[in-house]
């Protein structure tokens, strides 16, 4: 194991609403709250895109955004000022309807950024391999394809290692959690192939997948591919080359403001090293 001691935190943002959803925007406050101790590393999913030029001094972090659908009303294209501006109407009940997405890895200031990368994960020829081979009925095909999903990746000079923090947002579809899985494995193997030998490799983020049902969390935890980690739920952090300690998922009451909870997912540590 390489010489590390970093903090990696996850967070689907839910784009900024509470659980249950209100009318109100709680973004900026969800944002203050996950880096208020400093984290080494944050990586978020669901962000409406016109947060992004926002993060940075919500944050006082350096970031790195991929966008994963922009914004748009019904079929034509939009730009992020009128997406926000219809979603103030209410946050809770349009969420991404107007908004696109976007998911972020955020590096603290210490920390040297060597590259990035990113890739689709669910494109039209991997989706009909994939459908094929797994036998995906024609609503699940439907589904797989209504929204475009990423993988991003940066590459940092960490103290004692360099290492590639990949950061993703698996497709959701309850009735065929296998579309997720599938979506997981080729982000592992993105991130793999990113990494050089000796980098340590940390793969976070919404898997959609629970470890209980999932065969891609069960091989990546395995001894071939060496990951260790994970989480209680669908929230994962993996690493590799590093030693790691257990995941941490936030309880309620850490991200619970003005009588409701702050997204519908907890936030989850590991510490590396």
């Amino acid at each position: 194991m390489r010489p590390l001691s970093i903090l990696v935190r996850t967070w689907n943002v839910f784009h900024g609403n509470t659980s249950p959803p209100r009318r109100e925007d709680r973004l900026e406050e969800m944002i203050r709250l996950a880096t208020a101790d400093a984290p080494d590393v944050l990586c978020l999913q669901e962000l409406p895109v016109w947060s992004l030029e926002r993060l940075g001094d919500w944050s006082g972090m350096t970031v790195y955004a991929e966008v994963a659908a922009r914004p748009s009303v019904g079929p034509f294209p939009s730009t992020a000022r009128v997406g926000r501006a219809l979603t103030e109407l209410h946050h809770g009940l349009l969420r991404s309807a107007f908004t696109g997405q976007a998911n972020a890895i955020l590096v603290a200031p210490h920390l040297r950024v060597l590259g990035r990368a990113s890739l689709v994960l669910n494109p039209f020829g991997f989706r009909r391999r994939q459908a094929r081979w797994l036998r995906v009925p024609a609503l699940a095909r439907l589904a797989w394809a209504s929204e475009r999903r990423v993988c991003h990746a940066v590459r940092l000079r960490m103290p004692g290692a360099d290492a590639v923090v990949a950061n993703l947002h698996a497709t959701a579809y309850r009735p065929d959690e296998r579309l997720a899985d599938a979506e997981l494995l080729r982000a592992a193997v993105f991130a793999d192939a990113y990494a050089r030998p000796d980098d340590v490799c940390v793969l976070a983020g919404d898997f959609n997948v629970r470890r209980s049902r999932s065969w891609t969390l069960e091989e990546l935890t395995g001894p071939e591919w060496g990951f260790r980690g994970g989480g209680p739920g669908i929230d994962h952090i993996l690493v590799r080359g590093a030693a790691v300690g257990g995941a941490i998922r936030w309880p309620d009451e850490r991200r619970r403001s003005g009588g409701a909870l702050l997204s519908d997912h907890a936030p989850l540590d590991v510490r590396a090293g």
